[in-house]
């Protein structure tokens, strides 16, 4: 459903009832325009259900002022924030929000100029975002993690997936082999792997060419897996080849993700970047494992979200708060109400991402006490 459709409803609810029920009528929008979670029911799910409720520390006055992740085509969390805001004011009915869903890139922007107080992102934090924040106030951003991305959900920052032709042997990888195959600089202090003897096959795979598919390297999904694999890295492989979205004949999109697994289909020496939405019958999934010597692991929703697996994407929120300060009463009580049993509940119900653990959500109420 588009943005415009989205606002001609809020329109004729409000419309309706005037200022009176104002926080009713946006709740049944929201219910009638929420986003339909493919993960909703499944069991992983259930500890949600048995995470601490919201409980107000104390009633606290003030403004969260939101900016970021949305778009003026695509309402991606629209609903999943007024369902927020209106559950944190009916326990905190002097907290005002101003929300202000422009895109991401709009986010960390705002923090510094001092225009918003919390900056929700769609992704991790790029590395020129974080530089400008750093520049203007002269210490870093505080992230708190809100969100795991999904397992395969377009638009809801799906896991990056390692895929190799069916025929292959690889058991699996770590992230300095990673490292090996896709760079070429190795600050994971590991080496060229250019043929899969370099990898431990034997056999007629022993001499046999690494062919690396991927991102297009200056686009934002190959930024991810620059910072995650590469360690910031700007140096790739110079033979990777690098895939963008194109159209078919017909007009439709052919995604990069699939474009990506189409060609490995192809080439039996080949290994991609991608994710199982677009995987065949030709390619299979890698488990991966962040150091030498741990257990390899797949992708799945229970690995996101307890973070084991290494490529999961986190959705954070950012705060400006001084190295010697706290956080703003009202930014800390909304999150707090993210993080609750409540908050996360939301999330599930509300959008396409997944909760985060309860490991996590104990990390993250920690750093704001």
């Amino acid at each position: 459903m588009s943005s415009a459709i989205h606002d001609r409803g809020r329109r004729r609810a409000l419309a309706a009832l005037g200022s009176f029920g104002l926080m009713l009528a946006l709740d049944a929008w929201a219910e009638d325009n929420l986003p339909m979670n493919p993960a909703a029911g499944d069991p992983a799910l259930d500890f949600v259900n048995a995470l601490p409720t919201y409980v107000p520390r104390k009633q606290v006055k003030g403004t969260v002022s939101l900016w970021g992740h949305g778009s003026f085509k695509r309402d991606f969390v629209g609903p999943l924030v007024q369902t927020w805001t209106a559950g944190l004011r009916r326990q905190q009915p002097a907290i005002d929000f101003d929300c202000r869903m422009y895109g991401t890139a709009s986010a960390i922007d705002a923090l510094f100029t001092g225009a918003g107080n919390v900056a929700l992102l769609g992704e991790e934090i790029s590395p020129a975002a974080a530089k400008a924040f750093q520049r203007s106030k002269g210490y870093a951003p505080t992230g708190i993690q809100i969100a795991t991305g999904s397992l395969d959900v377009d638009f809801f920052d799906y896991a990056h997936m390692i895929f190799v032709h069916q025929d292959n042997p690889l058991a699996g990888l770590d992230l300095a082999q990673l490292d090996a195959v896709f760079g070429a600089e190795h600050r994971r202090g590991s080496r060229n792997a250019r043929v899969w003897g370099d990898l431990g096959l034997d056999g007629e795979w022993a001499r046999a060419p690494i062919q690396p598919y991927g991102w297009k390297i200056d686009e934002d999904f190959a930024l991810f897996f620059r910072g995650a694999v590469l360690e910031g890295s700007h140096r790739w492989n110079e033979v990777m080849l690098e895939y963008q979205h194109a159209r078919r004949s017909d007009g439709s999109q052919y995604d990069r993700g699939q474009r990506i697994l189409d060609a490995l289909a192809q080439d039996r020496f080949g290994i991609a970047i991608s994710n199982v939405r677009y995987a065949t019958a030709q390619v299979r999934q890698v488990p991966l494992a962040r150091q030498a010597g741990q257990r390899f692991v797949k992708a799945s929703i229970t690995t996101l979200i307890s973070q084991e697996y290494p490529l999961v994407r986190i959705i954070p929120a950012f705060v400006d708060k001084r190295p010697d300060g706290h956080v703003d009463p009202a930014v800390r009580e909304f999150l707090r109400y993210i993080l609750s049993r409540e908050g996360q509940s939301a999330l599930v119900a509300h959008s396409a991402y997944l909760p985060l653990g309860e490991r996590q959500i104990a990390a993250q109420l920690g750093s704001l006490a």
